[in-house]
């Protein structure tokens, strides 16, 4: 049984928003426009291109298309270990909300709004972004001078586990927990920054620079001649060609792109919003405060 609905055909081919058609639109329309002025007067014997040889263009396009699949095998690896790491954080989340339970109900509920923190905090850094004091203010049970202080710290997600381990430290110094119990909420405490630590290198460690660049201009260099190698043969029919095979090889390299920098807010980027929602909505839930709305995915998610 398919649970999720899938999308229809007519979806899948006349979906616009959330595909990379809008990204690619700009320069596929030169390459068309090219291919309609080079086709039609080559139709008309207004112009007779040069004959560039279909074998080194053949060639060309085969080894291009290994190395962009390469990159977006590449691309795709950071765009799923960033999801598996975000799901680690939300289990690790569901975990205190278990194990919290050991603690007296003020400190637990410190531990969760940090918890909450925390996931704020690290979206905040790998966006660059501040969050709403508003909003976090309700969320975490922090005042705003106090996320402003944690908001100038250099690593605040490290400062905001800091805070949770040192509860922790203070329950099994007051006898709340036994030293078992603190080493196992500890653990969590260790996932949640093995978490970040993955996230800040996929962050921090893009694709090499002069792969990217020499594997775009290949691309852009393939697509803008294809039109003098087809036009003398297909001639009005050069645009529907050149155009398909442009966007394919055009649609891969922008793809590759987007996805490689998965915390940002493009189409195709992980929704770390909703999934910090789905984590405030379950923690504040089994605190018995009030709950904000959920975010709903992107688009490009629902089709």
């Amino acid at each position: 049984m398919i649970v999720r609905d899938q999308p229809s055909i007519f979806k899948v081919l006349f979906s616009w928003r959330g595909t990379i058609l809008p990204k690619v639109l700009p320069p596929l329309g030169v390459v068309m426009l090219i291919s309609a002025i080079v086709g039609g007067l080559s139709y008309v014997n207004l112009l007779h291109p040069p004959q560039l040889p279909l074998v080194g263009f053949t060639l060309i396009g085969v080894v291009l298309s290994i190395f962009l699949g390469f990159k977006n095998s590449a691309a795709y690896d950071r765009w799923w270990e960033a999801r598996k790491l975000w799901g680690i954080l939300i289990a690790n989340s569901r975990h205190f909300d278990r194990d919290c339970r050991m603690l007296t109900q003020a400190r637990r509920e410190r531990v969760i709004q940090h918890v909450i923190l925390f996931a704020n905090v690290l979206r905040d850094r790998l966006r660059h972004q501040t969050a709403n004091p508003t909003e976090l203010v309700q969320t975490s049970g922090m005042s705003q001078q106090a996320l402003q202080q944690l908001y100038q710290q250099a690593n605040a997600p490290q400062y905001t586990l800091s805070l949770i381990q040192w509860e922790l430290m203070q329950a099994l110094k007051e006898g709340e927990i036994s030293d078992i119990i603190y080493t196992q909420m500890n653990h969590h405490v260790t996932e949640l920054s093995i978490v970040q630590t993955g996230c800040d290198r996929i962050a921090t460690t893009p694709l090499p620079f002069a792969y990217s660049v020499l594997l775009n201009r290949t691309v852009y260099f393939f697509c803008f001649m294809l039109p003098f190698s087809l036009g003398s043969t297909l001639g009005v029919a050069t645009p529907l060609l050149v155009g398909i095979l442009a966007y394919t090889f055009l649609g891969l390299d922008a793809l590759s792109s987007e996805i490689e920098e998965p915390f940002g807010t493009q189409s195709n980027d992980l929704p770390l919003d909703s999934m910090v929602r789905t984590i405030e909505i379950e923690l504040l839930g089994t605190l018995g405060k009030p709950t904000p709305p959920p975010i709903q995915a992107h688009d490009h998610n629902l089709l």
